[in-house]
């Protein structure tokens, strides 16, 4: 059994729903709102990043970039979207290595044809198996026995069917990952043999709309998966407070006062520790 933080964590509290995050503001935000771990989504960066659809446009160093932001910003480990890792096995290495001087608590490595696309979209490739579990090697080396979680995310199942993406990740499993996750299966009886037939930790992704039913905490855990991501669900949300506002502010010159606002001035200051800031300032300052 893996004795890294994610692990110890699961240990811990059996079954755990946790959010994508793509800054460092979305990342304060889940920590305060009490989840012990979050995702750093890739999907989310190329949006926040690139005004882009998640299509294999960002970079490996824009992708650390961006982690090492999101992990300073907070206390609870981060898990990383590496994507395939950004080329061969050796930039794998690099990609891990680099995550783990960021502070990235794990990554999620997957078997796409790079440029790769969101799971939930069509037109997917993905390598050969050797090819892949070469990448898994080079992963489990560069971490080298350090406190760092490994996902291991095929997406074959779409492509070559449910008995290749099982063994895919149980292969990548014997090699060292630390949990499996087969990606956008389209019905409750194959997610129902997804935790069926993988060792755990497994992992399910919920994306509202997407290809994946979305279900319950409690009947995921049931079908015998541990961590449940939700990748997008704050990026929507976000997306479409921000929209309203605009739009009403386009449309009436003006949006509702501090008093009805969602988030006031004063506690957003909070929420981004001003207090603390000029604390340390006035220490300074005489």
């Amino acid at each position: 059994m893996s004795t890294t933080t994610i692990a110890r964590i699961l240990d811990q509290s059996g079954p755990l729903a946790f959010p994508g995050v793509y800054d460092a503001l979305s990342a304060r935000i889940a920590e305060r709102a009490g989840f012990p771990l979050g995702f750093v989504s890739g999907y989310c960066v190329a949006a926040t990043m690139l005004g882009e659809p998640d299509v294999g446009l960002l970079t490996q160093t824009e992708m650390i970039h961006r982690a090492r932001h999101v992990c300073r910003s907070v206390k609870i480990p981060i898990l990383v979207d590496a994507d395939t890792g950004y080329g061969s096995p050796l930039n794998v290495h690099r990609t891990v290595s680099e995550l783990i001087a960021a502070g990235a608590a794990g990554c999620f490595l997957e078997d796409q044809v790079w440029p790769k696309r969101c799971g939930h979209m069509r037109g997917k490739r993905i390598v050969d198996r050797d090819e892949y579990l070469n990448k898994m090697r080079a992963a489990v080396d560069a971490r080298a026995g350090r406190d760092f979680f490994i996902v291991a995310r095929t997406d074959a199942l779409a492509i070559e069917g449910m008995d290749e993406a099982v063994t895919r990740v149980e292969a990548a499993r014997a090699l060292g990952a630390d949990a499996g996750f087969v990606e956008a299966p389209q019905s409750v009886e194959q997610l129902a043999e997804i935790g069926r037939r993988l060792r755990g930790p497994a992992v399910a992704n919920m994306i509202g709309g997407g290809r994946t039913p979305v279900l319950p905490l409690e009947e995921l855990g049931r079908l015998g998966f541990h961590l449940i991501l939700y990748p997008l669900a704050g990026i929507f949300s976000a997306a479409s407070a921000l929209e309203a506002t605009c739009r009403q502010l386009r449309e009436t010159g003006t949006t509702p006062d501090d008093a009805a606002s969602p988030m006031t001035f004063d506690r957003f200051n909070e929420l981004v520790g001003l207090d603390e800031k000029l604390a340390l300032d006035e220490r300074f300052s005489g």
